[in-house]
């Protein structure tokens, strides 16, 4: 969510999402899908550690677990009702309605960053240069969390229709070294999402 396509024709730039945030919200809030695996992915960064969130949508439940075990979150989403949900309910954390690759956070480091449910909707150039945005903002040995298939694969999204895109474990292992980020780790969820764990080098 919160991703261009970076078309002509195309200039939504939260991809979507905007149009069908309030099914999301539906859909998202009573979902724990994910909380588990990021909690853990979560655990060896120092107490209080600053986590960049790359289309944190209205905040529930990634960011809120995250805040709740003490963490300092950034969240960045590009649909102005889904950055206005988060506003409302976590009014001590900052949110930035942008696209990700213009956010203005990526002018400063976090300890950690993650990109849960968003890479895909990238197109490929759009995502190796995500990736290449991401390490610099990375404190040294920082921590990079994102989701995608492990195989090469398009689909439509569920909500909105449009095409998602993974590149698959090999590419994205590919674009990670280039970028000075290691793989370390893949996890599968309770929802049977697929994670890459990469780590500053």
């Amino acid at each position: 969510m919160g991703i261009p396509t970076q078309t002509t024709t195309d200039r939504d730039p939260s991809n979507g999402y905007e149009a069908v945030a309030s099914e999301f919200v539906e859909r998202r809030d009573p979902s724990s899908i994910g909380v588990a695996t990021v909690r853990t992915w979560a655990q060896s960064l120092r107490p209080g550690a600053s986590i960049l969130d790359l289309g944190c949508g209205h905040g529930v439940p990634i960011s809120m677990a995250l805040m709740n075990d003490g963490f300092t979150i950034h969240g960045v989403d590009a649909s102005p009702s889904l950055a206005a949900a988060f506003r409302r309910q976590f009014p001590h954390a900052q949110i930035a309605c942008e696209t990700v690759e213009d956010s203005r956070f990526f002018g400063r480091t976090f300890d950690g960053i993650i990109s849960v449910g968003l890479m895909f909707l990238l197109p490929a150039d759009a995502q190796r240069r995500l990736i290449h945005k991401v390490a610099p903002a990375l404190n040294p040995g920082g921590k990079f969390l994102f989701t995608s298939p492990a195989l090469p694969c398009t689909w439509k999204d569920v909500l909105t229709g449009r095409e998602s895109l993974s590149l698959g474990r090999d590419e994205y292992r590919a674009i990670l070294s280039t970028a000075g980020l290691t793989l370390i780790a893949e996890y599968v969820d309770d929802g049977q999402n697929h994670y890459y764990d990469a780590h500053k080098t």
